[in-house]
């Protein structure tokens, strides 16, 4: 990802930090980082170092399975099944209990979303999901223009930028501002600065541009932050 895209994205954790809570979180599937392990592993042994990744491999596993043979004859001794069965079946049952652990806490999360779900955050964050959207299309547009593909340069790019430092803006302001009114019913919003955006510069750097890609970003860009302040408006009159 290029330097001027680099910290425009949302990501989940600043979504989270930004509503007070666990949006868009993800259950954890823990065979996922076994088979990214299981990859990276693969790749070090097709390298120049692949003899010294085996070796150290393959005594790691010996001597995981004599210190594990080892505690089963001192404190188990009466268990008669082999000890690499047991260790498989350990193994499987531990997989699955932490699996199960982290199932009912991402459940438990997921309830506290939805019972703190308002219409206006729903909004907010599909709103988010089509910016993030743009900025990965960038990225990929910029991939492909670097794999040689110089046709699909982005002109004006330093103003897309900009429309989008100006749409996160707005983003986070509104997700600011519906998690005040959420937690605080009664609370009458003080803050006026919160509700002040930057909708008439977008609109103004949008003209003219409606032909070119850039034209189209900006316009994209434009219509996220006319639902923000769409939200925005519809916030303010619930003081």
């Amino acid at each position: 990802m290029r330097d001027d895209l680099q910290g425009l994205e949302m990501s989940q954790d600043e979504l989270q930090k930004l509503t007070n809570l666990p949006v868009n979180d993800q259950l954890l599937i823990i065979t996922n980082p076994l088979n990214k392990l299981v990859k990276v592993y693969i790749q070090k042994i097709q390298s120049s170092e692949g003899a010294t990744v085996i070796f150290i491999g393959f005594a790691t596993f010996v001597f995981t399975y004599i210190l594990f043979d080892i505690f089963i004859k001192i404190f188990v001794a009466w268990v008669r099944i082999p000890s690499w069965i047991l260790l498989i079946v350990l193994g499987i049952w531990i997989g699955g209990f932490t699996q199960s652990i982290l199932y009912l806490i991402w459940k438990s999360r997921s309830k506290i979303v939805k019972y703190h779900m308002t219409n206006s955050l729903q909004i907010l964050l599909n709103d988010v999901e089509r910016y993030n959207t743009v900025i990965r299309a960038i990225d990929i547009n910029d991939q492909i223009e670097e794999a040689g593909n110089p046709e699909v340069l982005i002109k004006e790019r330093e103003s897309v930028i900009e429309a989008l430092k100006l749409t996160k803006s707005d983003l986070i302001r509104a997700l600011k501002t519906e998690r005040i009114l959420r937690e605080n019913k009664n609370f009458i919003l003080s803050n006026t600065e919160l509700f002040v955006n930057n909708l008439a510069t977008l609109t103004a750097m949008q003209v003219n541009e409606q032909a070119t890609e850039h034209g189209r970003l900006l316009n994209e860009a434009l219509q996220i932050a006319l639902d923000v302040q769409h939200e925005m408006k519809r916030l303010q009159t619930q003081r």
